[in-house]
């Protein structure tokens, strides 16, 4: 394996030989390595720390600290994270806390840009993007393919839903629908369906448009919530919603901090 001379590998740390390793980085006894990993340099990864193939890790991230959470009293918490990540420069990723669940999970294929930080207990799912400074309290989840933008803060117990665009700055205090936009520039608002985006993941035009339906009964301001979903289920029920409007009602129906809208 190639491992810089000025590394530091604790004891009992797991390695495997196509794994890189360069100068200044340091591995914790309890950190697991997937195969073809590599730290680029001045990489700390500690505690109880598992990470699936070929991520690949910049300068100065810290992976695996303990938790910004004054109860948090040593527990030998986790954090788990799948395969082909990218992460970023000073991105800090907190293990879990015993109330919250002991685990932080980071999925597949995401992005994650520098300064980025996620909390404790949060679940990061798969092919998400994290720009540069998006700060995720704990115990915040973000579903498949969302995508947050430079500077926007997560409050704690979120959700942002799978293929929801957050824009740059936005502060989240409320659950985030899947497929929507959401904007500071629009007051905090969201305000229609992620159209771009779905299209680029192969969203067909009809997908798209019965999303936009069911999307402007929940934001256009006719409706209150309870008669949206009202809509939108009769929708369902006629045949005119799709596998993706029904995740959408299910979404904004279990909310238990409610949704941006």
């Amino acid at each position: 394996m190639s491992i810089h001379p000025t590394a530091i590998v604790a004891e009992g740390a797991v390695i495997p030989a196509s794994c890189t390793v360069g100068p200044f980085c340091t591995i914790g006894p309890n950190v697991v390595l997937g195969e073809g990993c590599e730290l680029v340099s001045h990489v700390v990864l500690d505690g109880h720390t598992t990470f699936g193939a070929r991520n690949k890790i910049y300068s100065f991230a810290c992976l695996g600290i303990a938790p910004q959470d004054l109860k948090y009293a040593g527990e030998p918490t986790r954090v788990e994270i799948g395969e082909g990540n990218t992460i970023r420069e000073y991105v800090t990723i907190s293990r879990g806390t015993a109330g919250g669940g002991g685990v932080t999970r980071v999925g597949s294929g995401n992005l994650i840009m520098a300064y980025v930080h996620i909390g404790h207990d949060s679940t990061i799912g798969n092919e998400c993007i994290l720009p540069n400074g998006a700060t995720l309290a704990g115990h915040v989840t973000v579903e498949d393919y969302a995508t947050l933008s430079a500077n926007a803060p997560v409050h704690q117990f979120c959700r942002i839903g799978r293929y929801a665009y957050i824009g740059g700055g936005t502060t989240i205090t409320q659950d985030v629908m899947p497929y929507s936009l959401t904007s500071v520039e629009r007051n905090n608002h969201a305000y229609g369906v992620n159209k771009i985006g779905l299209q680029r993941r192969g969203f067909t035009a009809e997908q798209v448009r019965e999303l936009g339906t069911a999307m402007r009964a929940l934001v256009g301001g006719k409706y209150n919530t309870t008669q949206a979903l009202e809509t939108i289920h009769e929708m369902i029920a006629q045949g005119a919603g799709g596998e993706h409007v029904k995740y959408l009602a299910d979404f904004v129906a279990a909310s238990e901090r409610g949704v941006i809208k």
